[in-house]
């Protein structure tokens, strides 16, 4: 109880030094582990037979073939676009680089809240940049160490982001909700403009808006079956339904500033 006492007392500048430095006491800990499941999967991955492996490699080689197809498609899309902004003097989209990272710690109590992921300062991550995966949004990086970030999911209370109903561009207020435990995570969307309408049978895709600056336009946050008034009689209230692939993400994506990506290759 003494020792406790003493701590409250002690300077908060000082608390931070102390927390930064275990911090990065457990850091290598948690990047061996990460290591450690990487050469445990390279080893199943090894024990597959040739048969399996032959079939494998034809998968891949026509999912890249489809891939290729998107990759030209997308660089006549983003010349169209260019082409559209210089005739109309718009300015340009922003445009982000991805920066692969691997999830290297996930605690029970906060497991709907915040992960740990490798990669940190010296890859060219700051507070603020938001974080995907190939389901759509997993959060937002709240914390920058050497060589770890900490990023505070979209299931989070604490996380908030610009949305909009996907094909409606009127923008839209999303926040996270904490999930009970063993139910999937969800959230809120509110201030849904009234003369959308849902069908249960076909939920709403809620999407990200580049009006919020961290992330680009349209990557999924969840989706919506059924709206309610809000008090005002304006608007609309919806809960979201998050992608339960949330639950055992392994591997996400930094959004970094184009400007900026240099710094993270």
């Amino acid at each position: 109880m003494l020792i406790l006492s003493a701590w409250w007392l002690v300077p908060s500048a000082f608390k931070g030094i102390v927390k930064t430095s275990f911090y990065e006491c457990q850091s290598p800990g948690w990047e061996a582990l990460a290591k450690l499941s990487n050469l445990q999967s390279l080893w199943t991955d090894r024990a597959h037979s040739r048969g399996e492996l032959i079939a494998a490699g034809r998968d891949l080689a026509r999912l890249n073939a489809a891939y290729m197809l998107r990759i030209q498609q997308a660089d006549s899309i983003d010349a169209e676009l260019k082409r559209i902004e210089q005739l109309t003097g718009m300015p340009p989209l922003e445009h982000w680089h991805y920066l692969v990272a691997r999830v290297v710690r996930r605690d029970l109590d906060t497991w709907w809240q915040r992960i740990v992921i490798q990669r940190g300062e010296a890859d060219g991550v700051k507070k603020g940049y938001g974080v995907v995966y190939r389901d759509g949004v997993v959060g937002r990086v709240v914390e920058v160490h050497a060589r770890t970030s900490v990023v505070e999911l979209v299931s989070s209370s604490a996380f908030r982001v610009a949305a909009h109903v996907e094909g409606d561009l009127r923008p839209v207020t999303f926040t996270g909700v904490p999930a009970p435990a063993f139910k999937d995570p969800g959230g809120l969307a509110t201030n849904i403009p009234a003369d959308i309408t849902v069908d249960p049978n076909r939920p709403l895709r809620l999407v990200t808006s580049r009006l919020g600056g961290d992330f680009p336009d349209g990557l999924t946050i969840g989706f919506m079956r059924a709206f309610e008034r809000e008090r005002d009689g304006l608007f609309q209230r919806s809960s979201v339904l998050i992608n339960p692939g949330l639950v055992d993400v392994q591997e996400v994506a930094v959004l970094l500033p184009e400007e900026e990506a240099g710094a993270g290759r």
